[in-house]
């Protein structure tokens, strides 16, 4: 949009210039437009506005909205398609935080309390001041030679082909300064992941981009190669996600540059579609035994697996896996069917995959259930924000979080739904030069850093409000829902938690039984009888 508007600006002045040889009231019109066009000038020269540089003069239009009244940028602008004042409070506290300034409000509560789902943490008379050292969590302690110690709250998977190059550097800058994880999401490690320096998690899906054959099988070679990267910190194979459980990741033709297709090891001109499901293994024995492979192909890195939960019995297949062989993953990453920042089709984004509290819960019952708790970190992944949702997962049972939405949203990211189109105004989600040059990597990875710093600070005064003195502290009785009128419970009241052991002893909890019945350490696949 930059030379068209500047085009018309200067064709108007000349033209403005030329009539004021005929008439004297046009040297008003004259400079209006000389002001216009030192205006545009500054909004494309300036780096902290990624919307200004792309669209200079007409991006003024947002934030004359946001300075006539906050409300309206945020219902007009950056609406949620569900509309609900919560989602939008959170994210003002994102740009907020991202840039530094203030992010208290006024007049109380913002929320309905007296509404069905309306949560909080119950803080205790001997609160205690919010701790000034911030903890961190050991991953792959006992079975890796490279162990991980990872932040509380991390990137979450975004691939270099989704975001721009632009986005992925100033993330990865952000990471790096701020002691974060980047995961760099399915579409491979790219440099622009690698050489900014942060930690990285690189994640392998159904594609294997990075290590894959021509034919698309998983290259040992290629993996052992490229994992041994100082900048790679651990590996996450994707057997599924939340934004489109059981359906292989999406680029479309028009996002695939050359860069691109040579990281991936695909075609140009196609769209790239990822398998349903992987190759390199059929059984959960097999995908014990790949992990076990991976982790010594990477120097003994640490290894895990994410998914968005499906049927209950194939990941306690595994679970009985793990029992029988004594391997396991260093992590489990439990992505929300509620969550994904990627594009996907509406009926697998609204329909599809267990809601993240849900599978956080049976997750962390199935590893306490068969012993394997202490052994696997957990890691909750949708919808994450704010430091009370880091809050809420942990009391669920997560060790960590990842988040992606907000990760975005602190680079500049309005929410304007053109990810997959391409055309993202604010250059976060496009691989179009002209839209990507307005996202300023310089700008950008300081406020993805202090967006984390921010974050993180608010979890511990929750956890020193609570009278806690460290997140590993917080149970599900310290968070509490109105589930309906005066109905009031606990998470340990709304979700059922198991002893240590309890799935390997008899009777199996009720609530379980029917899985553990269905499940096969041999195979994922549930038969027909099982299922009678």
């Amino acid at each position: 949009m930059r030379t068209p508007i500047f085009l018309v600006l200067f064709i108007a002045l000349a033209g403005a210039v030329a009539l004021s040889f005929l008439w004297s009231g046009v040297w008003v019109l004259v400079a209006l437009l000389a002001a216009l066009i030192v205006i545009a000038i500054y909004d494309v020269t300036q780096r902290s506005h990624a919307i200004l540089r792309n669209f200079p003069l007409l991006g003024r239009f947002r934030y004359l909205f946001e300075m006539i009244r906050p409300e309206i940028q945020q219902y007009f602008v950056e609406a949620d398609t569900d509309g609900l004042p919560f989602n939008r409070e959170r994210r003002s506290v994102v740009y907020q935080r991202a840039k530094s300034v203030m992010d208290t409000l006024p007049f109380g509560t913002q929320l309905d309390v007296y509404a069905p789902g309306y949560e909080w943490i119950s803080h205790s008379i001997l609160a205690k001041h919010a701790s000034h050292e911030v903890p961190r969590v050991l991953i792959g302690g006992d079975t890796c030679k490279q162990p991980y110690s990872s932040s509380l709250l991390n990137i979450a998977a975004m691939s270099y082909g989704s975001l721009s190059a632009n986005a992925v550097e100033a993330l990865n800058r952000g990471a790096r300064d701020g002691g974060f994880a980047h995961n760099t999401g399915e579409g491979g490690a790219s440099p622009f992941h690698l050489e900014p320096g942060g930690d990285v998690i690189w994640q392998l899906g159904t594609g294997y981009f990075g290590c894959r054959t021509a034919d698309g099988h998983f290259d040992p070679e290629k993996f052992q190669q490229a994992s041994k990267h100082p900048s790679i910190k651990m590996i996450e194979i994707k057997l599924s996600q939340g934004a489109k459980p059981g359906h292989g990741g999406i680029l479309p033709a028009s996002k695939v540059t050359e860069e691109i297709a040579g990281i991936r090891g695909v075609p140009m001109g196609q769209d790239v579609l990822s398998p349903p499901t992987h190759n390199a293994f059929d059984t959960p024995a097999e995908l014990l035994q790949w992990i076990e492979d991976l982790r010594k192909l990477s120097g003994g890195k640490p290894i895990g697996f994410k998914l968005c939960v499906g049927r209950p019995e194939e990941f306690m297949a595994l679970c009985m896996a793990m029992r029988a062989s004594g391997r396991h993953p260093d992590f489990i990453v439990v992505d929300g069917g509620e969550g994904g920042t990627g594009a996907a089709p509406l009926e697998f984004s609204n329909s599809v995959g267990m809601p993240l509290n849900e599978g956080l819960v049976f997750v962390h019952n199935c590893l306490v259930g068969f012993a394997l708790r202490e052994k696997v970190k957990i890691i909750a992944s949708g919808k994450v924000i704010t430091g009370f949702d880091l809050a809420t997962k942990l009391a669920l049972g997560a060790d960590l979080c990842y988040s992606a939405r907000a990760m975005m949203m602190a680079l500049g990211c309005i929410q304007a739904r053109r990810c997959n189109a391409n055309d993202c105004p604010a250059g976060v989600a496009t691989q179009k030069k002209s839209l990507m040059q307005g996202l300023d990597v310089d700008d950008k990875a300081p406020r993805v850093q202090a967006y984390h710093k921010e974050t993180i600070q608010s979890l511990l005064e929750l956890v020193g409000a609570a009278g806690l003195d460290n997140p590993a502290e917080i149970t599900p009785h310290h968070i509490m829902r109105r589930v309906q009128g005066t109905q009031v419970q606990s998470y340990f009241d709304l979700y059922p938690f198991i002893e240590r052991g309890a799935l390997i002893s008899d009777p199996v909890p009720e609530a379980y039984e029917e899985a553990w019945r269905r499940a096969s350490r041999n195979q994922f696949e549930t038969s027909i009888d099982s299922l009678s």
